[in-house]
């Protein structure tokens, strides 16, 4: 896993510095989408801290395991911008909008944290993302980022995941490495 920075020391660095942390996701031949996801995220943002993997039930809906894993990176956009490169990320890696929300998927790729903000904007963007309830998102992002703090509970990732319900049975592990 490589390094990055963590959240920023203060507000003033939170509003420029750009710290974005994501959810990936896919149960459609996981293994290929989330590898694609990662080179072009690499490829368009440069260096990446990627959690380990880990395979969950479909939430929501009867469908194969989920693959999901957390990406922390430095972002020139703007979280707006972003939330559009990751929904064409997605469409270019065959994500469907013609189907129902909760649905097998290519790609699924969330932004869940952006510095300290909190906010809400166009194509479902929240920040923090509320899905941060499932331990599938929330455990990947303690992994990456275990001191980050959330900009509305105050807590960091790490200690958020120790108060999960699901922490003293966290996802399953998978074997696929992203790094």
């Amino acid at each position: 896993m490589s390094h990055l920075p963590t959240s920023p020391a203060t507000t003033t660095e939170a509003r420029t510095s750009g710290f974005a942390l994501l959810s990936l996701g896919s149960n459609e031949e996981p293994e290929v989408y989330l590898r694609a996801a990662v080179a072009e995220l690499r490829q368009r943002f440069g260096e990446l801290a990627i959690s380990p993997v880990y395979r969950t039930p479909a939430v929501g809906f009867e469908g194969p395991d989920f693959l999901n894993c957390a990406v922390a990176m430095q972002s020139d956009l703007e979280p707006q911008a972003l939330n559009d490169w990751l929904h064409a990320l997605e469409d270019r890696n065959g994500r469907r909008r013609d189907v129902p929300r909760f649905s097998n998927r290519t790609l699924d790729v969330d932004i869940v944290y952006f510095d300290d903000r909190v906010m809400a904007g166009e194509g479902n963007l929240r920040l923090p993302r509320p899905e941060l309830k499932y331990a599938f998102v929330l455990k990947p992002l303690a992994d990456v980022a275990p001191d980050f703090v959330d900009p509305v509970r105050g807590e960091t990732l790490a200690a958020l995941w120790r108060k999960h319900p699901d922490f003293a049975q966290p996802p399953e592990l998978d074997a696929l490495r992203l790094t």
